[in-house]
């Protein structure tokens, strides 16, 4: 099952790609000045397209799967589909025309950057979505309504990363997207506390 979700995981990065270029070609009809198009499209096109796309992996493969026994699963599972897509994701980036000519040095200062970066955020965002899909799906009265809080709160800090990565200027171009990188991590280990507390529904 690991290695399913894994591979599905990276198989979601394909339709990302069609989505969020097709988004920003959408966008580019209406108009709109640059600083408004950038952050919709950083937001809605980049963001909420792949929590959405990594998220719908670990509902449609795993919720219903006899493999889904304890609370806790719900984030590693999730992790572990956001591996597969930053994975994939960050190879397409290796071998896309951009990187081509590129120096070893320049090469190796990306490979750095997008492991510690793009991969951990990934990992991080769909850790915490995890969280709050697992406390709907096993404890939560009211399922909707937290789950939403989830999409919401994990999509505006990815969006808040990808926008100050991208337009960012200065010293909070690497300072906002650190403390959203440390402030997710710190989230992520509390969260698998509180879940490992969570009572099993496994039946052995």
């Amino acid at each position: 099952m690991v290695l399913k979700i894994f591979f599905y995981g990276m198989l979601s990065a394909i339709p990302a790609i069609f989505v969020e270029l097709g988004f920003f070609h959408e966008l580019g009809k209406l108009n709109l000045s640059s600083y408004l198009a950038s952050f919709l499209n950083v937001f809605i096109g980049v963001a909420l397209t792949e929590e959405l796309l990594k998220y719908s992996i670990v509902k449609i493969k795993v919720t219903n799967s006899s493999e889904l026994d304890e609370p806790v699963d719900v984030m590693l599972y999730m992790i572990i589909a956001a591996l597969g897509f930053a994975a994939l994701e960050n190879l397409l980036i290796f071998l896309s025309s951009e990187t081509y000519f590129l120096e070893f040095g320049e090469t190796l200062t990306l490979a750095i950057f997008r492991f510690i970066s793009a991969t951990f955020l990934h990992a991080l965002t769909s850790g915490t979505l995890g969280y709050f899909m697992a406390v709907d799906f096993f404890k939560a009265k009211k399922r909707s309504i937290f789950l939403f809080l989830g999409f919401l709160i994990v999509t505006m800090l990815h969006g808040l990363y990808n926008f100050y990565i991208i337009i960012g200027e200065g010293y909070s171009k690497l300072i906002v997207p650190t403390i959203i990188i440390i402030g997710l991590a710190i989230f992520v280990s509390q969260s698998f506390k509180k879940l490992k507390k969570m009572a099993s529904v496994c039946k052995v």
